[in-house]
């Protein structure tokens, strides 16, 4: 098994939401194009996702080589993008990447709360080393986070379903990722409050 190794914080960011920040600016530039490959035409959010895939792989796999290391979260949110990618490729649909969060946020809540039920926060194992937190601490804020992950998949929903395509890739780009900072920045309260010097 590689060893894991650390990365620069700056580097890791750049690699993990390079790929959605050149998807966005790629959208803008080509979003009234429309591509004929092999007789069939391909609208421009089409053809960026198509773009956005292999692009996606190659950074997933630099951070890889990298670290030597990649989490069940990064595993599976680039399953989710080369499945629900090359679907809306293949048969030209743009609902499926739209699908793609959703489906994204309610594994993720359905994981943390299946440990849950189990007593257990899976969160602790991901972000231990990041937030040192009394087990207390570490089931409120899993508990949080799961109901925020489900609300993230409604939200989701009811954006790509009821607005614009173009109003869903700004809140794609932009809104989720704003919303994941800013519920982090709201539980300082119990960080401080469940906080612990141990590791």
């Amino acid at each position: 098994m590689p060893e894991k190794k650390t990365i620069n914080p700056l580097l890791k960011l750049a690699l993990e939401l390079g790929p959605v920040v050149v998807f966005f600016i790629a959208y803008v530039r080509l979003k009234d194009e429309v591509f004929s490959v092999g007789g069939t035409e391909y609208a421009g959010f089409i053809a960026v996702t198509a773009a956005f895939i292999p692009l996606m792989l190659i950074s997933t796999g630099i951070l890889w080589k990298i670290t030597g290391h990649l989490s069940n979260m990064q595993i599976f949110t680039v399953v989710l993008v080369v499945l629900f990618g090359g679907l809306t490729v293949w048969l030209n649909d743009p609902k499926f990447i739209k699908m793609k969060p959703t489906i994204l946020y309610v594994a993720f809540g359905t994981a943390l709360g299946v440990g849950l039920l189990q007593g257990k926060s899976y969160l602790r194992h991901v972000m231990e080393g990041m937030m040192p937190l009394k087990n207390e601490g570490w089931l409120i804020l899993t508990r949080r986070l799961m109901l925020f992950f489900f609300g993230l998949a409604i939200a989701n929903e009811l954006v790509w379903r009821l607005m614009s395509e173009g109003a869903w890739v700004n809140f794609k780009t932009f809104g989720l990722t704003a919303a994941i900072f800013a519920f982090f920045m709201t539980q300082s309260k119990l960080l401080r409050e469940y906080g612990t010097d141990e590791t």
